[in-house]
């Protein structure tokens, strides 16, 4: 339920005005996301590359609005990946387990505006919210933390509406708090941090009313 109400309120008032329409975007994007190692951090331990993780394909729609060479916009996106090892150790397929990240992003663009050309270099930024799910037969849960990105990328111009969208985003969480007794039994009871980042390279498609 959360999930459905964070979407309409993140994206409310992208339409508010006739006026604002003229310079309205949607767009859709998909590619391929790398999830680096996760690091785990406790009462008088630390553990480096404690899950490895398979690669994950990586979905996003968006909303914006552009102003000269700005763009603001609000961004969902979704990706799954798989835990491929613990400790360097392969996960069993009876132990198998899945890290699953939803996005909620304000994002702002500064495009290059390149004289003559249909190509047109950008840079971005984002802070928002980010949901994350894990499932195992061990153990399993869900956090929304702080998440933020940058990235950069490039917008070919295909018609008079529609840009091809291609370009990369770091993407990174808030350390995430989850119980110690299932995740890592050797260390005994209490909090763990856990980290969250990775990269994303996309293609996608903007559509500009």
């Amino acid at each position: 339920m959360k999930k459905k109400l964070l979407l309409p309120l993140l994206l409310a008032g992208m339409w508010a005005t006739p006026a604002m329409a003229a310079n309205t975007y949607v767009s859709g994007s998909v590619g391929l996301g790398l999830l680096n190692n996760a690091d785990a951090s406790g009462p008088g331990f630390t553990l480096d590359n404690i899950f490895e993780y398979g690669a994950g394909v990586p979905f996003g729609v968006a909303v914006g609005y552009k102003f000269d060479e700005y763009r603001i916009e609000g961004a969902v996106g979704y990706q799954t990946h798989s835990v491929d090892k613990r400790l360097g150790v392969p996960v069993p397929d009876a132990s198998a387990a899945d890290v699953s990240i939803w996005s909620f992003m304000a994002n702002g663009y500064y495009d290059v505006n390149m004289k003559d050309s249909s190509v047109s270099p950008y840079l971005t930024a984002g802070l928002g919210l980010a949901s994350v799910s894990v499932s195992s037969v061990s153990h399993s849960y869900d956090k929304s933390v702080f998440a933020w990105q940058v990235g950069a990328g490039v917008g070919i111009k295909a018609s008079e509406h529609v840009v091809v969208d291609l370009g990369y985003r770091y993407f990174q969480t808030a350390n995430i708090a989850v119980d110690n007794m299932a995740l890592i039994p050797e260390h005994g009871v209490g909090p763990v941090d856990l980290t969250r980042s990775g990269s994303n390279i996309l293609a996608g498609v903007r559509y500009n009313f």
